[in-house]
């Protein structure tokens, strides 16, 4: 009798989650805006823009204590955290071969950010540390290591890393194979990659205007080894088109440098080279004011292997003599039965990759055009880290899933014999999981794939906790990778569900353009029919359906919740741009006119104002319970757009469904780049959901 009138007691004195959720209020000062003398647009949230005033950082403050507490409880319930630490794969990456060297990631420490790894052989079980950087770099911020390039004598090997999750990198040099850091330091660089020529290496600055100012005026320079940055030497810039973004490579023997200038305002591409093995080196145009896509890949006896688009959009492989430019030789047709993904050449054939309606193709092709291996992967997966040396007959790549973790194969390129080479072990029968192929109709007839993750023989009773999730934007192809949070819901009893939605580009170009720009409400149309099916289909229903997503794929969901709200229990919207009307005002959004519009353009404005979330949150409804994630430093999709939303979504007597923000501190657009913080971000996400479902 003691022990349960304590236990009584103890549960009485738990708190509840009603009691853990109080409005935060939000001050309002209005501030107007007038677009073609027509349309007043009202903000009495636009003083949270400010992100480092105290009364900003107040509010936020106050807002994570809440989340917080919220989602301790949530994640008790649930054991969110550890049920997702157990079946995560990665404390380490798999080798990758850089000229002698293999290379890997590895978190030496749960809660810094990973330490690059070198091996003199791929299959040597000791890897040594090259760069670690709690000990390397900073012990003060959170350090992300994002990428390295190695010299092609394997020499030097110069890093790119971040701070506290910016977009802004910065770059050190080491020797190899000891990691001997030199004195050489830049900064400044964002969106750049590192190109090896000699001794030294290509990159690219912009000027920072403020911390989330535009992003414009690249610049692309030289770095020789020993030289300070103030006397690198300036390749290319665009001082009268500062809107105008660059990038460059240098093709495997080092004989070109490839620079490739988009103009996204005006939809056009130019071609630039510069032969190291002509008399006269310098930079010359290869073609200019292109009027589709066109990727240099590499070189091949003194002439380029591309990528170019035909008309419908749908890309080519071809070789391109730099003594006729516009006289092509087309290598590879565009495919009809798959979007073509990667291509890897080497000296007398190339390796491409397709995804066909989440069904992965392997093809090895002569340069004549002659296909000479295909193939298919029978279940539903995608090709990462397709990686090999030009000279290599060997190349290496890795077939994963939501459900299946990563798995290396060996393929060589001669034979086309391919094996095993290395498997994610977790401790969990993914046998017990399978995968449902569906399609669907959605606005003037148009099918839509849809795949679901489940148990096996889920019963179609309208009762499944289901979780809906898509990208939808810029034409990506949404392939599926391995997710502990996913095996987590799943086991649980729930139904994970993605829609390949227009806008991506899981479908083709045509499919992308679909979802873009003018017809960018194609995308919530899509996937507000995805959530009416799975309702229709009894698969749930409303009071047992939650969605996410992230980046574009926040902005999906979020308008997707404020256009129809009746049909969800729970929304988690991540690192997503709200408020459309200003996005390109800030930091990268004015690259993205193109796939959002301008606020510039009347019929653009109209657009935007009828499906930004932010504007289009009203007084009178309660919107389904949500939770709103971004990062302090997100400097692609500034945090105040979270800021807002969740201002205006609180702040109105109607909203009685809780509405959390969690801001995750010294962290960026991918959220925080440690192990344990990486983990922390999924059990926040589903414990979240989770709850709201009713998911024990």
């Amino acid at each position: 009798m003691r022990f349960s009138f304590i236990f009584l007691i103890l549960l009485l004195s738990e708190p509840t989650f009603s009691q853990e959720y109080n409005l935060i209020p939000a001050r309002q000062e209005q501030v107007t805006d007038t677009f073609f003398n027509v349309h007043i647009i009202k903000d009495n949230y636009r003083w949270l823009e400010k992100t480092d005033s105290p009364e900003t950082i107040e509010w936020i403050a106050k807002q994570n204590e809440m989340s917080g507490n919220w989602l301790k409880k949530a994640e008790r319930e649930t054991n969110s955290f550890n049920e997702i630490d157990k079946n995560r794969h990665f404390r380490y990456n798999f080798p990758k071969k850089e000229g002698k060297y293999f290379f890997s990631f590895a978190f030496t420490d749960t809660r810094v950010g990973s330490s690059l790894l070198i091996n003199t052989s791929r299959n040597k079980k000791t890897r040594e540390i090259l760069i670690d950087p709690y000990n390397d770099i900073s012990r003060k911020d959170k350090i992300n290591i994002s990428g390295y390039q190695v010299s092609k004598n394997a020499e030097l090997l110069a890093y790119q890393f971040t701070r506290n999750g910016s977009d802004w990198h910065e770059v050190g040099v080491v020797r190899l194979p000891s990691g001997k850091h030199l004195k050489d330091h830049l900064e400044g660089i964002k969106f750049s990659g590192l190109a090896w020529h000699k001794n030294g290496f290509f990159y690219s600055v912009f000027e920072q205007e403020g911390k989330f100012g535009p992003t414009s005026g690249q610049k692309v320079f030289y770095h020789k080894i020993g030289n300070t940055q103030e006397m690198d030497e300036l390749i290319f810039e665009r001082p009268q088109r500062p809107w105008v973004n660059f990038d460059f490579t240098t093709t495997s023997d080092e004989r070109f440098f490839m620079l490739t200038e988009t103009d996204e305002r005006n939809d056009k591409v130019s071609v630039f080279y510069k032969d190291f093995n002509s008399h006269q080196p310098f930079l010359r145009p290869l073609i200019t004011n292109f009027d589709r896509s066109l990727q240099i890949i590499d070189s091949r006896d003194g002439k380029f292997i591309a990528l170019i688009s035909d008309e419908s959009g749908s890309n080519r492989v071809v070789e391109i003599d730099p003594a006729k430019p516009l006289q092509w030789r087309e290598i590879v047709p565009p495919f009809s039965e798959g979007v073509l993904m990667d291509v890897a050449p080497y000296i007398d054939r190339m390796v491409l990759t397709l995804q066909s309606n989440n069904h992965p193709i392997l093809l090895v092709m002569g340069y004549d055009g002659t296909v000479l291996h295909q193939a298919k992967f029978p279940f539903i997966s995608s090709i990462h880290a397709l990686e090999g040396e030009p000279e290599d007959d060997m190349v290496r790549f890795i077939l994963t899933s939501w459900t299946v973790p990563p798995v290396v194969y060996e393929f060589n390129i001669k034979s086309f014999e391919k094996e095993i080479v290395e498997r994610t072990e977790v401790p969990f029968d993914f046998e017990q999981l399978e995968y449902t192929e569906l399609e669907y109709q959605s606005e003037e007839g148009v099918h839509v794939p849809l795949v679901l993750v489940h148990k096996k023989k889920v019963e179609r009773d309208g009762k499944n906790p289901v979780l809906l999730s898509a990208y939808g934007g810029f034409g990506t192809v949404s392939t599926p990778s391995y997710r502990s949070e996913i095996i987590h819901f799943v086991e649980h009893g729930g139904i994970f569900a993605f829609a390949n939605i227009r806008g991506g580009g899981d479908k083709g170009p045509k499919w992308a353009k679909a979802g873009k720009g003018q017809h960018k409400q194609n995308s919530f149309d899509d996937f507000i029919a995805a959530a009416e099916y799975l309702i229709d289909q009894n698969y749930t229903n409303p009071d047992f359906l939650a969605a996410t997503g992230g980046s574009n794929g926040g902005l999906v969901v979020a308008a997707a919740a404020t256009q129809r709200p009746d049909l969800f229990k729970a929304v988690v919207p991540v690192v997503a741009p709200t408020d459309m009307i200003r996005f390109e005002q800030f930091t990268v959004g004015h690259w993205h006119n193109d796939e959002y519009g301008t606020a510039t353009d009347s019929a653009s404005f109209c657009r935007l104002k009828d499906y930004s979330p932010f504007h289009n949150i009203k007084e009178k409804v309660n919107y389904p319970s949500m939770l709103v994630v971004t990062s302090e430093n997100d400097d692609r999709v500034p945090p105040f757009h979270s800021y807002k939303f969740v201002a205006r979504l609180q702040n109105r007597e109607a909203q009685t469904n809780s509405i959390l923000l969690k801001v995750e501190e010294k962290a960026g657009h991918y959220g925080g780049m440690t192990y344990s913080s990486s983990i922390q971000k999924g059990a926040d996400v589903y414990s979240f959901i989770m709850h709201e479902l009713g998911m024990e």
